[in-house]
């Protein structure tokens, strides 16, 4: 593997399981197996390296859902029991940005660049919801913002609450049911 996939991979798990503060770069680099220096010719320091998880290591709960493909339901519950992983692994390592004012000054940056951000989970299901609606998959009366903000919302509601509790979530896929059918109906 990759000097820079174990640097990630070493980093998202520390991140996840101690914070981003007990995350340093010595402590990122021994479990990666490598040298502080090598991890510094791959990432410009810990900010980058902090990014690049969020971006890289995380679920990611729309990959291979696509308008037209598969049945809708079943592609909603996917990417809501997505969401719901997704929001899961990457909480406790966002609620660190808001500590960090540079830190979160370098994703918003890094991200708007990308096109992601914190909006971007509920942008691209009103994208796929108003494709299927065009296509007439889903109600024509349907409201794809409210349906997004309701699944979206409750995925990053629970996540925060296992996060806060110190759990973790029971059974997203059946979370992601009850949800899509409840938003649907």
């Amino acid at each position: 593997m990759a000097a820079r996939e174990r640097i990630l991979d070493a980093a998202a798990r520390i991140m996840r399981e101690q914070g981003i503060v007990k995350a340093t770069t010595k402590e990122i680099a021994r479990a990666a197996g490598c040298s502080e220096g090598l991890l510094y010719k791959n990432f410009a320091g810990k900010h980058e390296l902090f990014v690049a998880v969020l971006e890289e290591r995380l679920p990611r709960p729309f990959a291979g859902i696509a308008p037209g493909d598969g049945d809708v339901v079943e592609n909603l519950e996917r990417a809501t029991t997505g969401l719901i992983e997704f929001f899961a692994e990457g909480f406790p390592i966002a609620a660190a940005l808001f500590g960090d004012r540079e830190l979160l000054a370098t994703w918003r940056t890094q991200s708007d660049a990308r096109g992601g951000g914190p909006d971007a989970p509920q942008r691209l299901l009103i994208e796929y919801l108003r494709a299927e609606q065009a296509d007439g998959r889903i109600r024509a009366d349907a409201d794809p913002e409210a349906i997004s903000a309701l699944l979206v919302g409750a995925a990053l509601h629970e996540a925060f609450l296992a996060s806060f509790a110190g759990r973790r979530i029971g059974d997203p896929t059946s979370l992601a049911r009850r949800w899509v059918s409840g938003a649907l109906h």
